[in-house]
């Protein structure tokens, strides 16, 4: 039984190793793929590697780890595009609950937002890594090259593309206490079907997506434009909103409002929003986003 002891305490000193950067491997992954359970896989798969690994010759374990785990997710992003375009309706990012880690393990908390995740999958999965690694985990451009096996000119390059694409399709948003007070003058006027209201506080492009994933009663379609979006909010208001109760919450560092019907989650409501207005509405509807969900929140508070 003796000699089982040098290699027990090995596996001990990678699993220490390995606890203390889970956070970050997994916020790299989840704004890689916009998926919580993705992102779980992958860090499952980087455990495993590191376990087999010889780690004698692995100088820099939590860069060793983050490398594994950004190539494991530029990997499922690919593959992850064609999924995706199949998608029943709109595909809308998994929420996750930042109200313990506020940036999910980041040294910012850039790269986190529903609005920001859903426009980050029209980046190019190298884009995207690059554009995350620097902006949320602070990674120098000679490091982010190594993980990304390029040059750092090319890694600059990456990064400005992503950072013009982003700023390109989206305005910049409102502070975090008007972010509020307007989501709470929305969920009032979308209760009530109160067209004017909604019509006023909507931008003029607005769009609403609704994600159901096929199980719900979702809109298959984004609904585009301020007149369409408060008419299909209005006409929609009858039907969804007696008898829900509402909980506020908090999803990818914004607040959002959880809807209920007897006792069962059936929606988290979140907003973007900008100097014009509501800019994107976002309906998590699908089970199986929306109830991973609502398991976090009921978690204990000092639970990884």
């Amino acid at each position: 039984m003796e000699s089982d002891q040098p290699e027990k305490s090995a596996l001990d000193e990678a699993a220490t190793v390995f606890v203390g950067v889970q956070p970050q491997l997994f916020g790299i992954a989840y704004r890689m793929l916009g998926s919580a359970a993705e992102a779980e896989d992958v860090v499952q798969e980087t455990w495993l590697r590191w376990q087999s690994t010889d780690r004698t010759v692995v100088l820099d374990p939590p860069a060793y780890l983050a490398t594994v785990a950004t190539r494991l997710a530029i990997n499922i992003a690919q593959s992850a595009r064609v999924r995706r375009e199949t998608h029943v309706g709109p595909w809308l990012p998994e929420p996750v609950d930042t109200s313990v880690d506020p940036q999910v393990g980041a040294e910012r908390g850039e790269a986190l937002e529903l609005a920001v995740l859903l426009l980050m999958e029209k980046l190019k999965p190298t884009e995207r890594a690059a554009y995350v690694l620097r902006e949320a985990f602070d990674y120098p451009y000679e490091q982010i090259a190594a993980i990304l096996e390029t040059g750092q000119a090319n890694v600059r390059q990456l990064v400005s593309r992503a950072r013009r694409r982003l700023a390109a399709e989206r305005r910049k948003p409102v502070a975090a206490g008007e972010h509020l007070r307007l989501l709470e003058v929305f969920l009032a006027a979308a209760q009530t079907g109160d067209l004017a209201a909604l019509e006023e506080l909507l931008a003029e492009d607005v769009v609403s997506y609704s994600d159901g994933g096929g199980a719900r009663g979702a809109s298959r379609i984004p609904v585009v434009g301020s007149a369409r979006v408060a008419k299909y909010l209005a006409a929609f208001a009858p039907r969804f909103w007696p008898g829900a109760a509402i909980e506020w919450v908090e999803a990818n560092a914004r607040p959002a409002v959880l809807v209920s019907h007897e006792g069962r989650a059936v929606a988290l409501l979140s907003v973007d929003i900008s100097a014009q207005g509501i800019d994107r509405i976002m309906w998590m509807m699908d089970p199986a986003k929306l109830d991973p969900y609502v398991e976090s929140l009921s978690r204990p508070r000092d639970t990884p």
